[in-house]
Formats: structure tokens, sequence, C-alpha cells
């Protein structure tokens, strides 16, 4: 009996120490980028991104906050970088190989990203830091290895079925198959995007918050 005793006291010790390993591994804290594209200080890309960056603190994770406007980013790529393109040994200035998780707020324009975010995926994807370019075999090599999470939340002012069925979700598809499976094939990609934006109720804007933040919550389980 004695033994019987010893041994489902292990047993129970062995499970409780996997119970507390998992747990950490949900609790893990993420290094999370968070970019906000949008001249407009009180837009409502301004307030969505606000949010993310307030729920990811929440949930504990290291959160690094880019507002482009604000911070005076120039999208544009100089004759040099694009002479050098696959020559030149870039920087990594923004730090993207150690980003665990990457969140992009913008408005939708002509179905299309704006300006200043394309400037910055152009000046800050590049090659070296985000993708190797082999010549030869005319194929990139993705290097973004960290990246586990890329949340993208836009604005839109069309209604939801011209960009599902007209247009087939280009901004989503360009993102998730052009930019995150090139860089971090492993990255898991969310797209969350709010129709009829120039005409949106308090309450539709609380029920999209709503989204963002069960967005968020849902890293912890992916």
């Amino acid at each position: 009996m004695q033994h019987a005793t010893v041994k489902t006291g292990e047993v129970a010790q062995a499970a409780s120490i996997g119970l507390d390993r998992r747990n950490t591994e949900k609790a893990r804290t993420m290094k999370t980028l968070i970019v906000l594209s949008h001249p407009l200080e009180d837009s409502l890309n301004a307030h969505f991104a606000q949010t993310a960056k307030a729920k990811a603190e929440a949930l504990g994770h290291e959160v690094q906050f880019l507002d482009l406007y604000r911070a005076g980013f120039d999208p544009r790529l100089t004759a040099e970088e694009r002479q050098g393109y696959y020559e030149t040994a870039f920087e990594d200035a923004t730090g993207l190989q150690e980003v665990e998780a990457l969140v992009l707020v913008f408005p939708t324009w002509w179905f299309g990203l704006p300006a200043m975010l394309k400037g910055w995926i152009d000046r800050r994807f590049l090659p070296g830091v985000a993708y190797d370019h082999d010549p030869a075999l005319k194929a990139l090599s993705p290097r973004l290895h960290n990246l586990k999470q890329v949340l993208a939340v836009t604005t839109l002012g069309s209604p939801a079925w011209i960009d599902w069925l007209i247009l087939r979700r280009p901004v989503g598809r360009a993102l998730k198959w052009g930019l995150i499976k090139a860089c971090a094939p492993k990255a898991r990609f969310t797209l969350l995007s709010l129709y009829k934006a120039e005409a949106v109720t308090q309450p539709r804007a609380d029920a999209f918050v709503a989204r963002i933040e069960r967005a968020l919550e849902k890293w912890k389980d992916q």
C-alpha cells in the first residue's frame, strides 16, 4: 500500500509539472511590433492600433509601437538602395529578425496598401534581412524564422461584397502570399477588415475592437 501511495504521488507531481510547463508555454510573451500607417492622429486606425497595443501589453507581450507618420518615416526607396539591392549588406533597422508577432494597422485605399506602408515594406523587408535571394534559382529563402503571428487590421470604405466577390480580397492575398509566406512561411496570418468605415457607428466600432482583442488573445493557444 505504501508503494502504491508513493507511486501515485510521483504521478501527481509529474502531472503538476507538465501542467505548469504547458501554462508557461501558453503564457510566453512575444516580441511584438505594431505598425500604424495613417496620416491622421485621431483616425479609426490610430484608435485600433492603440487598442492592439494596450491589449498586447495586458497579455504580457513586449511591445514596440511604430507610427510611421509621427516617426517621419521616408517611404521612398532611393536610387542607391535599388542599385545595390542584391549586393548591399542591409541593416535590420527595425529588428524584424527578432520580432515574433507583427501587427499592421492601416486603411485600404483603392483596394491596395497605402503608399506609406508599402514604402515601409519595401525599405524594411530587404534581402539579407527578411529573405535571401538566389539569383541562379530566382527564388527567395525566408529569414524571418522567429515570426509566428501576423495580424493585419484594415479599414475600407467599400462594402464587404465588393472586396470578397469582385476583387477577392487583394490586400489580404498580397500580404499573406506575396510577403509573409515568402519571408516567414511558418507564421500564422490573420486579416481583420472593417467595411463601410466612413459611416461606421459606435456599436460597430466597438464590436470591431472586440474582434481585435479576441484575435490577440488567440495567440496564446496557437
